[in-house]
């Protein structure tokens, strides 16, 4: 049986254990198209077979920009590792001058893309990338090659034989990606994973996650391009799970009763998204059935896991489980037995009322540098608590500084930043890794977060505030979208906020409010401030007198990626969104 040490093992070892039929799964033309175990290898070596041919030496950079996950992506991530060459996933959503920073930065010598709207974003660069010889695309396009001509360069396997010697030279040790994490201020890192810090992680995780092995579906979306996905496929791999791609974020709802999947992970904004709109589709019923909806959420968001709510409450439970909740698991495709919640807090209310609908999310923290995950929920051997992001994985060590910062050592922490040693040396200082991020471990060992070492600010009264928990808090609410509160510097805090514009409509709608139809006069209408007010006023109630949201004023647009507010995994740009309602800020601050 093949050893895993690198991440190409994962395949050969896959088909050697589990020989699937259905290794990797997309939907072409509204079909399902499944590639098995022995497919995938041989497609693998057919590309590091042609890109030998191409003249791809060890060492060198490809990258790879896909719009949706799919089944070539793997291939050539695997055909590019077997030649001891390093692949680079590039965000498809952010910027085209990002593009060519990435491009320039890593040297990449050929970039594989998805579809057309990502390869003008490269053409329009191509130019000012001199280390770039050639694209290739996935989708057919106009004047673009096809991936499908490195497959038939990779035809002839006379040169097998070259790609199993450079296979086996490769080392554990040796660099395997760069992933360039999209800062929230200046310039992508490129992080330098090795095979061992994303195969050791890989391993470990499977540990903390209840699946049958060879027998089980996955439903994957999240970006691949974000180790945390990535890091996900490779233990899918391990476990023989079948992975079936989402076709977007629009149509998951469709393809997780198509695919009836195990498994899948998510990010909290998603989970809000379900949960918000399994509340509008209760809040439309009448009668009986709209109280028993609201009185099985009520019990769910007073979920204790491990029956800690007494015998009584369990009682309840199995009834909203059976009246209620079973159709909430059917919405998710009824054989869901674990989401993985990462990449931002959790608000514990969706941990509890998942939960108590049956559907487990299981919350985990980790970030790119660390390949990626530190700790893991696990519902078995009372390895799961609401609030936390779990127990560390095996072999990861997690200290808590003198200044509340938690520092990581462990096989899975990245080797540094590409060309910046300045950086990594401050990332990795004293044999740990420096997280950025506080937190604390309690008596049980379950690690919890409290903030963003970076994101906390002083006001000028000397009292420190922790924006995220506040946002965390307020975020709750149906009328907000997105919030970031600011205050540095300032005698008080106050925010920025988004509205859920859909769910205001409505709202006012059912109250028979004139609003208008523009963003603008909607955020100008009097009731609809007094509105936002009662809201802040609320959540301000759970946080100390100097913490509290003083003031506040509505943004008319909405906060994207591609309007520059957010980056690519939705955490808020502080520094830009400050500077784009510089004149909110002066009229809160005077």
């Amino acid at each position: 049986m093949t050893t895993i040490t690198r991440l190409f093992d994962f395949p050969h070892y896959q088909l050697e254990k589990f020989n699937l039929d259905k290794a990797l799964v997309t939907k072409y033309d509204g079909e399902w198209v499944a590639t098995s175990s022995a497919e995938y290898v041989e497609k693998a070596n057919q590309i590091s077979r042609g890109l030998l041919k191409l003249g791809v030496k060890p060492n060198d950079k490809v990258a790879i920009i896909s719009s949706t996950n799919r089944t070539e992506w793997n291939i050539i991530d695997i055909g590019v590792l077997q030649i001891g060459a390093q692949d680079v996933p590039i965000y498809p959503t952010i910027s085209q001058e990002d593009y060519e920073y990435v491009l320039n930065h890593s040297e990449s010598v050929y970039c594989f893309v998805s579809d057309e709207e990502v390869y003008q974003k490269v053409k329009n660069i191509q130019a000012n990338v001199p280390s770039l010889k050639d694209v290739y695309s996935f989708n057919d396009i106009p004047g673009c090659k096809s991936w499908n001509e490195v497959l038939e360069l990779g035809k002839d396997n006379s040169t097998q034989e070259e790609v199993e010697k450079i296979m086996a030279s490769i080392k554990e040790e040796d660099l395997a990606t760069l992933i360039y994490t999209s800062g929230t201020t200046g310039r992508p890192k490129g992080v330098m994973l090795s095979h061992k810090n994303i195969v050791s992680n890989a391993i470990a995780s499977s540990t903390r996650f209840p699946l049958e092995s060879g027998n089980s579906k996955a439903l994957s979306f999240l970006p691949v391009c974000h180790i945390y996905e990535r890091m996900t496929m490779y233990f899918y791999q391990y476990c023989g799970v079948s992975i079936y791609f989402a076709e977007s974020l629009e149509t998951i709802s469709d393809n997780l009763k198509e695919v009836k999947p195990d498994v899948m992970t998510a990010v909290p904004r998603l989970l809000e998204k379900v949960y918000d709109k399994i509340i509008a589709k209760g809040a439309d019923l009448t009668g009986i059935k709209k109280k028993l909806f609201f009185w099985a959420v009520e019990l769910g968001l007073k979920y204790e896991p491990y029956g800690a709510n007494g015998w009584l409450y369990e009682k309840k439970l199995g009834i909203a489980r059976k009246l209620i909740f079973s159709k909430w698991q059917e919405a998710l495709g009824n054989n869901m037995k674990v989401i993985a919640s990462g990449s931002a807090a959790l608000q514990p209310r969706l941990a509890r009322v998942f939960n108590a609908a049956g559907l487990p999310v299981m919350e985990g923290y980790g970030l790119t540098e660390t390949s990626p995950v530190i700790s893991v929920n696990d519902v078995r051997n009372r390895g799961f608590k609401i609030g936390t992001v779990g127990k560390m994985l095996p072999n990861t060590e997690v200290k808590i500084a003198e200044d509340g910062e938690i520092l990581v050592k462990g096989p899975q922490v990245m080797q540094g930043y590409y060309k910046d040693e300045e950086k990594t040396k401050e990332a990795l200082k004293d044999g740990y890794f420096h997280t950025g991020d506080i937190g604390e471990i309690d008596s049980e060992g379950f690690l919890r977060i409290t903030d963003r070492k970076k994101e906390m600010f002083k006001t000028s009264g000397g009292k420190y505030v922790a924006p995220q928990l506040i946002e965390n808090a307020m975020k709750q609410s149906r009328f907000i979208e997105q919030i970031m509160v600011i205050g540095e510097g300032e005698k008080m805090p106050a925010a920025l906020i988004q509205p859920n514009f859909e769910f205001l409509k409505d709202w006012a709608e059912r109250k028979g409010l004139e609003v208008g139809d523009s963003f603008e006069t909607i955020i100008s209408n009097q009731k609809v401030i007094d509105r936002y007010q009662e809201e802040v006023d609320e959540h301000n109630e759970k946080f100390g007198k100097w913490e509290r949201v003083k003031k506040f004023e509505l943004t008319a647009d909405e906060w994207s990626i591609d309007a520059g507010h957010l980056t690519p995994t939705m955490k808020l740009r502080r520094k830009i969104i400050k500077e784009k309602y510089a004149t909110l800020y002066s009229k809160i601050y005077g």
